[in-house]
């Protein structure tokens, strides 16, 4: 894990209070990987105290293909992130990482199919661009792993969309729902899913329900599938536990894991929902 204070070179919105912001800070960039996350802390205040997680979006490369920065892209919704969207280019933030593991290892499959609900498709882009051989990412060379890769993505409402053309331009065969109708399928995005059944394997971020009940279509399908967790963290480093999710145990019990070093990704089956 580094610690650094990061440039901010680029903040832009790209949905209905949804922001892109992009961060000088080449040595977390060369070194994160799809599913990782970091924590980003105002400078020089304690209005919010704690720093707040965020999930790779992407990296950017400079002329001679070295990554040098990361883009997070976040959702206003509360303090830290009201007052982020207020931060201009050329401010810095406090910046560590990278954190958590990467996406679990899904082998080469013929179609691996990601699915995001609100702003859940935040890890999505670099995945899929690993998936799809476009880029590589912490010093790997890029390697095709996936012929094809979806992305089925549901919002509340068409006007919370974020990044859609982002995922098309690389290649993602994408899918969209809403809650109210105004974009794609008139439904959750999980319905939309069922509709299309497949083979593959299905890897999920979002809100717990939806989460919930991509993991019951996966078993009832047969098919392997990883969720990235949304909890809150307090300190992303694993000291403070207050981001455990039950896990099953191989004695048919269960035990705490903290989200924070041992995911965010985890096997859907080996999570203790009930």
């Amino acid at each position: 894990m580094l610690h650094r204070t990061a440039r901010v070179v680029e903040h832009t919105p790209i949905a209905d209070r949804t922001f892109r912001i992009r961060l000088h800070c080449p040595e977390i960039a060369s070194a994160i990987r799809p599913g990782q996350f970091v924590m980003l802390r105002l400078p020089n205040t304690t209005d919010p105290l704690l720093g707040r997680p965020f999930a790779l979006y992407d990296t950017l490369l400079d002329a001679s293909g070295q990554a040098v920065a990361i883009d997070v892209v976040y959702l206003v919704v509360g303090k830290m992130t009201g007052r982020l969207v207020g931060v201009s280019v050329g401010e810095s933030l406090d910046v560590w990482g990278p954190l958590g593991n990467p996406f679990l290892d899904v082998g080469t499959p013929d179609h691996v199919r990601l699915v995001a609900g609100g702003i859940g498709q935040t890890p999505f882009l670099a995945y899929a661009r690993e998936l799809l051989g476009e880029r590589g990412f912490g010093g790997d060379r890029p390697r095709r792993r996936a012929p094809k890769v979806s992305l089925y993505y549901g919002v509340r409402t068409a006007s919370l969309a974020a990044g859609v053309e982002d995922f098309r331009r690389v290649g993602v065969d994408v899918h969209l729902a809403s809650d109210d109708g105004s974009l794609g399928y008139h439904g959750y995005v999980t319905a939309l899913l069922a509709a299309e059944a497949g083979c593959g394997p299905l890897v999920g971020c979002g809100p717990e329900p939806m989460l919930r009940s991509l993991m019951k279509l996966a078993a009832e399908w047969g098919v392997p599938c990883q969720v990235s967790l949304e909890t809150p963290m307090a300190c992303g480093v694993g000291i403070c536990f207050s981001c455990v999710t039950r896990v099953k145990t191989p004695d048919g019990g269960w035990d705490y894991r903290r989200v924070c070093i041992d995911g965010p990704a985890f096997d859907a089956q080996a999570l203790g929902w009930e």
